[in-house]
Order: C-alpha cells, then structure tokens, then sequence
C-alpha cells in the first residue's frame, strides 16, 4: 500500500521550522518548537545534554531500535568583534559561502533575548566608492555586519546587549512556487525535519506500528560535524535524512531523491543501503544511488564517534546547498515515502 502523505501539513512543518532560526548552538527558540509541533500530534519529546531532541516510536520487534536523523542545527554566524565604527565583524558557523550572503537581512541574538536585525556587506560595499568593491575576496575578513540601529561606535553597539559570541542567523525567504518548487535557505535539513513529521502524523492516523523501536532524533552540531557523535546504547542503525546535493558527478535532481552510497568520510553500510534500495524500488520511489564530495552526516558522524552501528543516509535533491536551496516538492514527498516504507 502506498503511502498517502499530507503535503500541505507537510510543507506548513517546513515553512515554521524554517522560518525559527537556529543557528549551529543556538536551540532555544527551535526545541521548544520541537516540542509543540509533537504534542499536537500526540507524541512526547525527551533531550539528551547535547540538546538532541528524541520522538520513541515503539515497534512490533522489541528487541531492535533504530535511529532516524534530522538536524536542527542550520548555518549561521558569531559576533566576533565590534570595529570602533560600530560595524560587526563574524565567524562563520558552518559552511557559509559570503559570495551568497551579501545583501542579506540577519538577526543578532543576545544572551539577555534582545534582537536586533541587520545586513550583511561587504566592506567594500559599492562601485561609486571603491575600487575593489566588484573584486575583494567575500571572507570573514572583508564582510561586517551593519546594524539596523543608530550606532556608529562599539560601545553604542555593546550598549544594545551585544557582545563577542553572539549568535547571528539569517533570513530564509521561505517561497513554494506554483510549480511545486521549494526556494529557501536551509531546507538542508529543515526539510526533513518536515518529512519525519509527515511520517509521524501518517503513522498515528493509520495506527501504523513500525516493524522495530524507532526513535526521530533531531540534533544539532551537524554542520560542524558532531552532531550525531553521540549515540544511545540501544541504537543499531543510523539512518540520516539530509539534502543531497546536486552537480558535478552527482547523478541525482530536485524531482529524485538520492541514497548516499559514500560520502567525504566513508562509505554508508552496504546491507543496510541495500536494503533502502530495496525498499525505494518496492515503493516505486524516483531515486538514485551517488557518492558525495565535501559532504557528511550525522550518520556518519556517529560512526567516526566509534558507535557500534551501521549508518546509512538519503534526502531530497537539493540545488544550491549551503546557499538559497532549491528542491521540488515531489522528492520531499518521495523523502518521506521511502521512510515510511523503510520503517514499516
């Protein structure tokens, strides 16, 4: 029987998960979100101390738990220092590439929960005024931050309850198209975020039980890669929904989902791939198998970590990752399906 997913509930998770930032570290707005949009369905969410957020499914076979992955985490940016002139100064968090980020409206979040938006530029930031403004390199030493506030020296700046090591996150711009196109910064791994809870939601109206324990963990650190590092004891296998990306030798698409075979780290286990395969195939699912270059997951973040697990990894085509994304509501859709086949 096919799965018949709730694409609607489906993309309203995604648009309020996107659109509640949480950059790498900072969980405070995100897991209390976390928590709400599970009640609604009927389920509880405990923590683990790296704020790793768990739904427990139980399953006909007791005697086996598996985990099932979406990170909460997001790119980001620090404040790392406040030039006299009252411009903010970043460490990236995460992959950010600054090529796309210029232009861009960002939030500053303090310890005492103000925040203050803002715009990402270059310090070169127009033609009319500098030479380089078209060819100095966009890094952490050239972008700034300038506040939406009048401030025009640091301690005007600190005066707001801004301080080094601040959290900054940036504006998604979260759009569906008519076309059934998602444009969005961080649908990598917002959407599937989403799709877990489409399957949730599916699986309690149907009374579905899945074949073993699983338990939906929704970490953050993934971007910096320890996400997924650690692993509790009852857990066999490791399954990581992320983005997969798209270009180069990579044979995948925003209408396919992509089965990651091997990644920057290391292969994925071969029975347990073999058996997604197995099970794409079974659900008619538009898929593909690739290998990934400058890519990993908390899956195999957790076997680096030394966990005794298989780890295996697969998630919608995604264009322009790290960047404005792109994908397409059909491989979100065939996402979740492949996990509510694999499950059951």
């Amino acid at each position: 029987m096919e799965a018949v997913l709730d694409s609607e509930y489906l993309l309203s998770v995604m648009k309020k998960f996107i659109n509640t930032p949480s950059p790498v570290s900072y969980y405070e707005e995100v897991n209390p979100l976390l928590e709400k949009m599970a009640g609604e369905l009927g389920y509880e969410v405990s923590f683990d101390r790296k704020r790793t957020g768990y739904i427990k499914v139980p399953g006909r076979n007791q005697e086996k738990t598996i985990c099932v992955g979406a990170h909460l985490d997001t790119l980001g940016l620090m404040v790392r220092k406040i030039d006299s002139n009252g411009m903010i100064r970043v460490r990236n968090l995460g992959g950010i590439n600054f090529n796309n980020l210029e232009g861009e409206t960002v939030t500053v979040h303090t310890r005492d929960g103000r925040n203050y938006t803002g715009i990402v530029m270059c310090q070169s930031h127009s033609v009319h005024v500098f030479d380089d403004a078209r060819t100095l390199t966009r890094d952490e030493q050239s972008m700034v931050v300038l506040l939406d506030e009048e401030v025009h020296s640091d301690e005007e700046v600190k005066e707001l309850g801004i301080q080094h090591g601040d959290i900054i996150s940036i504006e998604p711009h979260f759009t569906v198209t008519e076309k059934g196109y998602i444009k969005s910064r961080f649908i990598d791994d917002k959407a599937c975020v989403a799709c877990a809870f489409a399957v949730l939601k599916y699986i309690k109206e149907q009374n579905l039980v899945p074949s073993c324990n699983v338990w939906f963990a929704f970490p953050h650190y993934e971007e910096i890669g320890h996400g997924g590092s650690y692993v509790p004891e009852e857990i066999s296998e490791y399954i990581a929904l992320d983005i997969a990306v798209i270009g180069g030798d990579h044979a995948g698409s925003e209408k396919r989902v992509s089965i990651c075979v091997k990644d920057n780290f290391s292969p994925y286990d071969r029975e347990l791939t073999d058996r997604l395969v197995k099970c794409a195939k079974e659900a008619g699912i538009n898929y593909v198998e690739d290998i990934f270059y400058r890519y990993s997951t908390d899956a195999n973040a957790a076997v680096r970590a030394g966990n005794n697990l298989q780890a295996a990894a697969f998630g919608m085509g995604t264009f322009s990752s790290h960047g404005m994304e792109r994908t397409h509501i059909q491989a979100v859709l065939d996402t979740a399906k492949l996990l509510t086949a694999f499950i059951l």
